[in-house]
């Protein structure tokens, strides 16, 4: 091992280990293997070409120098981005604890309780803001929210509007050009018109169902909108609005005055900048609603003894059981920044929100009243934390454009010469005389420092909030970081992440996410940047972000990459609105038809519907893939109408189709193009990509293969790779001058942590980058070789392997003994262990993904834990187990029922807690037992107010 390299840390075979696993499987070396695996026609001929690997040492040297070349001024541009005081106690021990950043989404929730109640009170502090009772756990950021917003009032107009074919929202023109342009990109597709004018001059004729304002709106003006409210709703319109979270604490809220929908971002409560995202966007809504809600819902139930616990609530929405039918394609948020946020509100309460945003809004008061006193006219009568100036007659913007950067301070210039500024947590008295210096200079005054400023509202009476919020107990109690230390902790305890073993989720690629990738994300050159500051103060993010699009080309065979789509379900629809795009520039718009197997991931579907095509299924063979016969006739029944075809490679089934060379050909020859869905490159990367293979497009989840954190639900990161002939229409942005397909909020989207995968390519170089992916399909095979004959492996490739997943079969189990696969995955958790994804992409079964970061002795224990779960099995099939009671179908057992007074199951304690000698070396203890689903769902609770009475 070479120990000054990352590959030798990151990859968790060693030679010795590789001799064993080959000999298990039955070849003679990788390469065989491999050769086995991956059909020849698609081996790339020749090494790809990446810059030299970097030690872990070089690499901390370099991504140092790159933030330093980040000019990070005090930047005042606002425009939904503010600088923020993240809290120390929250940054070290969330932000940089792998319990929270490596684990993966709660969809089993007996080993997720921490973080299930940490985004629950991100919940409650959304709805307590809002004054709306039903919130999701988070979405991607604000635009994306704005754009769920639309479509989801579309799905609830009334049967007279969708008869009549009302198709129009109303949006008042003060709204942030960013969420604008994201919204038209996804309003296009759809057939929705925005109709952008004056709110106070909304009609709302028989062909609008809905409108949208900002509050306060984008100049920094807070308006009043419930007489609005009360015309839409007279109408039979909905109204949704954006609002910063933040301001709620001092204005009234918008379930007060009327708003159907708020939505935002939350990255005011605590989230760096990092150059525009990640943060967390925030939706609220009314219940009545719930069904129609885009994302994830977290809440309440009971365990099978009736104690309260948490879980993700009404599941049937989520994409792979609704597909083409489902509310919305989104499936990674931004969960770990959600959890920052909502331990921010239990930290600070109400009275602390209050503060900050008084202390802000104060500033904002006395700095128009210091301008008005050098000549400047401020321009907004209500606002909370943005001023707009009109300079006067003997000032020019480019003066105070020069004077502002001369002292390293950033505002905002509109185009009719006004200026703008918009305050924040981290403005102190300092910032406030310097920002005085700066326009008393323009204006040729002369002013005195000042040494405070008083609390002052400019608010008028009826804007104000007069309704208590966060006064649940959780935001009480831990305000002193003692206690709020010992809260996450507490919570940390009850999950399980990478931190406590392997994670073999099929199809989620759950790596190391190396602490030398992490660590720099806390630079100040790379955490405190805005994304709108001028691109000459942002030399080291420009830097390394077009050196990552660089090797991403490279990685895939494309020839440009977009950063924009801030998850992989946004690269789907992002790569699929540029094809549409091409398709549209060369006569072929007409072309409105997708092909998707029907072993595909379900945002595939999802994602085509929301782009405005039609999905067309394709079925698959007794082997697993795609059946050529169907594909042929199907292709050439919708030649002439054929847009694309979306494709998983290797197939969702964990394996390499041979004729995927010709798949692509049949599709080119109708004329369509090649989506090459990348949620499976972790088993091409160095080997084969998505270009040479013949594809056209194919969207990348840096949170799968290329090392980025899941994060227990988000961020993600899904770059779009695309031909030559596709580059033109990659996503644009209103910063650029062009926002054609714009597709997220920020330029680059979640920049921050795409310097992740920058620094895994780094260190990796192309020679770690090829073992990796060898190294996994090397685990994947040999755990198959192990489980083949008890459990049994579904599909296998043309040559009988697998490629870097398989499928595990437990339909027999079912049938021979009622034990199902949820009977497994839960009797895993007994063991310490996650459960791979269930009952998907076939129902009945377990799909298995060992990552190339797993070693040996993990991947040994797995199969021992494995084993013995299947010897519990046949326990049951001999009748040595009762059906009706045993550690399987009552599993998992918590801590408090195994250590309790009453046992009255048939098996022993120890063979419910401690079934093998290393459980008892590494026992981790499950917090709830089985969880109630059904009742959850029956009577959704989403905040911490909720409670079931015992008679529920």
């Amino acid at each position: 091992m070479k120990t000054d390299l990352l590959a030798g840390r990151h990859i968790g075979i060693n030679e010795q280990d590789t001799e064993l696993m080959l000999q298990k499987i039955g070849v003679s070396s990788v390469d065989e293997l491999i050769e086995k695996t991956i059909p020849s026609n698609i081996l790339l001929p020749e090494p790809l070409s990446l810059p030299p690997a970097m030690t872990e040492h070089e690499y901390g040297q370099h991504i140092a120098a790159l933030a330093a070349k980040n000019k990070v001024y005090a930047t005042y541009i606002g425009m939904g981005w503010y600088n923020t005081i993240a809290p120390a106690v929250i940054v070290r021990n969330v932000f940089q604890n792998p319990v929270w950043y490596t684990s993966y989404t709660p969809y089993q929730a007996e080993v997720s309780q921490g973080r299930l109640e940490a985004l629950m009170n991100f919940q409650t502090a959304v709805a307590d803001l809002t004054a709306l009772p039903l919130t999701n756990s988070s979405l991607l950021d604000e635009a994306t929210a704005a754009a769920e917003a639309v479509a989801m009032m579309f799905a609830l107009r009334s049967r007279a509007q969708q008869k009549s074919g009302a198709n129009v929202v109303l949006v008042d023109a003060e709204i942030f050009p960013q969420t604008l342009a994201v919204m038209t990109t996804r309003a296009i597709p759809q057939g929705i018109e925005l109709r952008i004018g004056n709110y106070r001059e909304f009609e709302f004729t028989p062909d609008v169902f809905a409108c949208m304002v900002q509050y306060p709106n984008a100049n920094g003006e807070v308006e009043a909108y419930r007489e609005l409210a009360e015309r839409a709703h007279a109408a039979d319109c909905k109204i949704a609005v954006a609002a910063d979270i933040l301001s709620l604490a001092l204005l009234v809220p918008p379930g007060e005055w009327g708003a159907d929908i708020a939505f935002g971002s939350t990255q005011r409560l605590g989230i760096p900048l990092f150059y525009g995202g990640p943060s967390a966007g925030y939706f609220a809504t009314r219940e009545e609603f719930k069904r129609n809600v885009p994302g994830r819902i977290i809440g309440l139930s009971l365990d099978k003894y009736g104690k309260r616990c948490y879980r993700m609530a009404l599941q049937t929405r989520e994409q792979h059981i609704k597909r083409e039918k489902a509310t919305s394609n989104i499936c990674t948020a931004q969960a770990l920044l959600a959890t920052m946020a909502g331990f921010y509100a239990v930290y600070h309460g109400q009275e602390g929100l209050t503060t900050i945003a008084a202390r802000i809004h104060s500033i904002a008061a006395f700095l128009e009243k210091s301008l008005k006193k050098l000549g400047y006219t401020q321009l907004n009568r209500y606002y909370f934390d943005t001023l707009r100036f009109a300079l006067p007659d003997n000032v020019s913007p480019q003066q105070v454009h020069t004077i502002a950067l001369s002292k390293e301070v950033n505002l905002r210039y509109f185009d009719n010469g006004q200026v703008g500024l918009s305050i924040d947590e981290t403005t102190d008295i300092a910032a406030v005389n310097l920002l005085i210096s700066i326009f008393a200079i323009a204006a040729g005054c002369d002013v005195q420092k000042v040494d405070d400023v008083p609390l002052k509202s400019t608010i008028g009476e009826k804007l104000k909030r007069q309704s208590a919020f966060l006064t649940h107990e959780v935001f009480t109690k831990y305000h002193t970081e003692t206690e709020l230390m010992r809260y996450i902790k507490r919570l940390d305890r009850k999950d399980i992440s990478l931190a406590q073993s392997m994670i073999s989720l099929g199809s989620c690629t759950m790596k190391l996410n190396a602490a030398a990738e992490l660590l720099p994300l806390t630079l100040p050159g790379l955490a405190n940047l805005h994304p709108l500051v001028p691109m000459d103060q942002a030399e080291g993010y420009q830097q390394m972000i077009n050196s990552l699009c660089s090797d991403l080309n490279t990685l895939t065979g494309f020839a440009g990459t977009s950063l924009q789509p801030n998850s992989g379900a946004n690269g789907e629809y992002a790569g699929l609105r540029v094809i549409g795009s091409y398709l549209e520039s060369i006569g072929q718009g007409h072309r409105n038809k997708v092909i998707i197997p029907e072993s595909a991931h379900g945002t595939n579907p999802a994602s085509a519907i929301q782009a405005g095509f039609t999905t067309i299924t394709c079925a698959c063979d007794a082997f697993g893939n795609v059946d050529m016969n169907d594909l042929r006739a199907k292709a050439e029944e919708h030649r002439d109408d054929l847009a694309a075809l979306m494709i998983t490679y290797p197939s969702t089934h964990g394996i390499f189709e041979t004729e995927i060379v010709e798949i692509c050909r049949i599709i080119h020859d109708c004329g369509a193009q090649v989506y090459m869905d990348g949620a499976n490159m972790n088993a091409q990367v160095g080997l084969t990509n998505p270009g040479f293979i013949g594809a056209d497009v194919c969207h990348l989840n840096l949170h799968k293969t290329f090392a980025i954190p899941h994060g227990g639900g988000g961020p993600g990161v899904g770059p779009i790779c695309v031909a030559e002939h596709l580059v033109p229409f990659l996503p644009g942005h209103f910063l650029f001058g062009d926002d054609h397909n714009e597709v997220s909020s920020a330029p680059y989207g979640s920049a921050g942590v795409a310097t992740i995968t920058y620094g895994y390519i780094r260190m990796m170089g192309i020679e770690g980058l090829t073992k990796a992916t060898q190294t996994a399909i090397l685990s994947a095979n040999y755990l198959a070789a192990c489980l083949k004959d008890t459990y049994g492996i579904v599909y296998r490739g043309a040559n009988g392997f697998v490629g870097h997943e398989m499928i595990l079969e437990c339909r027999n189990v079912f049938a021979e003994t009622g034990i199902s696969e949820n009977d497994i995955a839960k009797r895993l958790m007994d063991y310490g262990y996650h459960a791979p994804t269930l009952s998907f992409p076939v129902h009945g079964t377990l799909m298995i993904e060992p990552t190339e970061s797993e070693s040996l002795s993990e991947l040994t224990n797995f199969v021992e834990v494995m084993q013995s779960i299947w010897e519990e099995i046949q326990e049951v099939k001999r009748g040595e187990a009762d059906k009706a009671d045993n550690v399987l179908v009552n599993a998992p057992h918590p801590e408090y029922e195994v250590v309790g007074n009453e046992w009255t199951h048939s098996y022993s304690r120890e063979k419910a807690a401690y079934p093998i000698e290393s459980v008892r070396q590494n026992k981790f203890w499950v917090n709830v037992a089985r969880i109630d689903n059904t009742l959850g769902d029956r009577k959704l609770q989403p905040t911490q107010y909720g409670d079931f009475c015992p008679c529920s």
